[in-house]
């Protein structure tokens, strides 16, 4: 059986990364994508989780330059580019998306390479499920 390529949400980078709240479901995926090199991480999510450890919005248990080092760099996870045409086509996305600059890149990255966007983000999922891209909760 083939794994669904994901790509994380910010939000699941942290999860998945420091063991908490993702769902059982969730967890499942995440393995199978990792264990057939179909995991990506976007450089946006290096940024944003730089951000909230910046503005004191995350605790890390190690300093944040080793954090994401290990994060972005595990042996199961690949790179999602951010080409500069992926970077303007966030600004045309069909429909209402997000207005999250770091959403709606992680959206184009989705939809540009075909990765499904695992997310908590309700306004990401409700965009998905008007057709946009592909998402699964997270």
């Amino acid at each position: 059986m083939s794994a669904t390529p994901l790509l994380l949400d910010t939000c699941a980078v942290i999860w998945a990364f420091t063991g908490t709240e993702l769902t059982a479901e969730a967890q499942e995926k995440l393995a199978e994508a990792a264990e057939q090199d179909v995991l990506f991480l976007s450089p946006i999510s290096a940024w944003e989780i730089g951000m909230l450890v910046a503005k004191d919005g995350l605790a890390l248990s190690i300093p944040l330059s080793d954090w994401i080092e290990t994060a972005f760099h595990h042996p199961s996870v690949q790179i999602a580019e951010l080409e500069p045409a992926l970077l303007a086509q966030s600004s045309f996305l069909p429909g209402a998306p997000h207005g999250d600059p770091a959403d709606r890149i992680l959206i184009a990255t989705a939809r540009a390479k075909r990765l499904t966007l695992l997310t908590r983000d309700k306004q990401i999922l409700r965009y998905a499920k008007e057709g946009h891209l592909a998402a699964s909760a997270c």
